[in-house]
């Protein structure tokens, strides 16, 4: 492809105010008005005593930040992006960046909490009202995992040296639902300080996302699945008060190793994947492990009586390739092992638990997904402020999967980015007449069926109650 005009027969002027970059948003913010997020702001999110008026008019505050974040934005400044061309003659209360900025650091700990329950009964009106989880009647996963976010501001509030020597961070925690079937959305998400540990209000935090899965249609078999850090009995008491299973990587301590080691050789069950995974320890592909079972074993055994736990544990072998036999020297004279036990009282088969627990590896895409998009900055100095973005974030995270889950097979697991890309970043001319707004959007848009069938959907009057 090459320029059909030389450099001086081309001109560019922005003047035109008929024009949208973001045609998307309309059916986007269409699905979140009729999920109710303004009216849910409005009732729950009270910044009361907040200086220069920075509490008023909460839910046209909260929609035009997710508005922008659905758009692209990952600073307070990009929020600018919604102000452009015709986007006055499709949405009203639309708010400048200053503004936002403001409301954002007057958040305190009590309204960053209000504003979770706004996302919390958001997700529930999402699944109510698409296909946003399909099968969580019958199985769902909850996956509980955290990361840290580097900053390099030194007055960001809550940035430590944490678990990466030499490297600021702030470390959310957050929590996600899953089907078999269906990708990921975010149940609850917490930011905490840098050093934080892990597991620090591990058992309130699940319990939390446990309910939320509820709320959201996930009626059926709930599994909670986490990695060792959430290894605990406040963990797994959690989960048993609220009628789930649990999948949880144990970690080889003396105990864990005296069970793996006690497991006869005829146990070991021979199982292949069909693809090559990373070992989690070397990063080298594998294709093959075995996996034995121990029906009953007892954790927490030097807690009291009531805090123990018994249930199933579960190993996962491969062979420890790490050191190969250098070229002329004697191999290995048995092979060497590397366990990954976890513990669970999932009700499956052995292989099918395993291969369920492996699985939670998918929440690596929810946390890769959000540095990619909101979460490329952590834009405050203020740590309130940083913990609302967040929650802002996942707000918008679950509207995009939902609108995706409205539009077509293949969006319904595409990632942000790809569904930005098809249906949120196609520019619009609007035309009127007869009080009516016409969207003319590009000729021989590569997607512009899943685009109908989103905005028909979302524009077609509400079925009767």
């Amino acid at each position: 492809m090459q320029s059909s005009h030389a450099a001086s027969a081309v001109s560019a002027a922005f003047d035109d105010t008929n024009l949208v970059a973001h045609a998307g948003l309309v059916p986007v913010m269409r699905l979140a008005e009729r999920c109710g997020l303004a009216r849910l702001t409005a009732e729950k999110v009270k910044l009361t005593g907040a200086k220069n008026s920075a509490g008023a008019a909460a839910d046209a505050k909260v929609t035009s930040m997710v508005a922008g974040m659905v758009a692209g934005a990952d600073s307070i400044d990009d929020l600018d992006v919604l102000r452009h061309g015709a986007m006055p003659a499709l949405f009203g209360g639309i708010r400048a960046p200053s503004t936002l900025g403001t409301f954002l650091r007057a958040f305190t700990h009590g309204h960053a909490l209000q504003l979770h329950a706004v996302h919390r009964q958001f997700l529930g009106a999402l699944a109510g009202h698409t296909p946003l989880l399909p099968g969580a009647g019958e199985k769902a996963f909850i996956d509980v995992d955290s990361t840290h976010k580097r900053v390099y501001g030194r007055a960001k509030q809550g940035a430590e040296y944490g678990r990466f020597k030499g490297i600021r961070t702030l470390h959310p925690l957050l929590a996600t639902i899953c089907t078999p079937t269906a990708r990921p959305v975010i149940a609850t998400v917490r930011m905490r300080r840098g050093k934080a540990a892990d597991s620090r209000g591990a058992p309130k935090f699940v319990s939390e996302a446990l309910a939320t899965a509820v709320e959201a249609g996930c009626t059926g078999t709930r599994i909670l699945r986490a990695d060792s850090q959430f290894y605990n009995a406040g963990v797994i008491a959690a989960c048993r008060r609220a009628g789930s299973h649990f999948s949880i990587t144990t970690g080889m301590n003396p105990s864990i190793k005296r069970a793996v080691h006690s497991i006869p050789d005829q146990a070991w069950q021979q199982i292949t994947y069909p693809t090559a995974v990373p070992d989690p320890e070397t990063g080298e592909l594998i294709s093959d492990a075995e996996v034995a079972e121990i029906p009953a074993y007892t954790a927490f055994a030097s807690r009291k009586k009531a805090e123990q736990v018994t249930a199933r544990l579960i190993v996962r072998r491969v062979r420890d390739l790490a050191k190969p036999a250098v070229v002329g020297e004697q191999g290995e004279l048995f092979p060497v092992w590397r366990y990954h036990p976890f513990f669970t009282d999932n009700p499956a088969q052995t292989l099918q638990a395993e291969r369920e627990h492996r699985h939670h590896a998918v929440v690596e895409q929810v946390i890769a997904d959000s540095k990619a998009s909101a979460l490329a900055h952590l834009p405050s100095g203020h740590f309130n402020a940083n913990a609302a973005w967040l929650t802002l974030w996942a707000v918008t995270y679950n509207l995009l999967r939902a609108t995706g889950a409205l539009t077509s097979a293949f969006h319904a697991k595409a990632t942000t980015a790809t569904l930005r890309a098809h249906l949120v970043h196609v520019p619009a001319r609007i035309a009127r007449s007869a009080r009516r707004i016409t969207l003319h959007l590009p000729r021989r848009w590569p997607w512009q069926d899943a685009w109908t069938q989103l905005f028909d959907t979302v524009h077609r009057p509400p079925e009767p109650a």
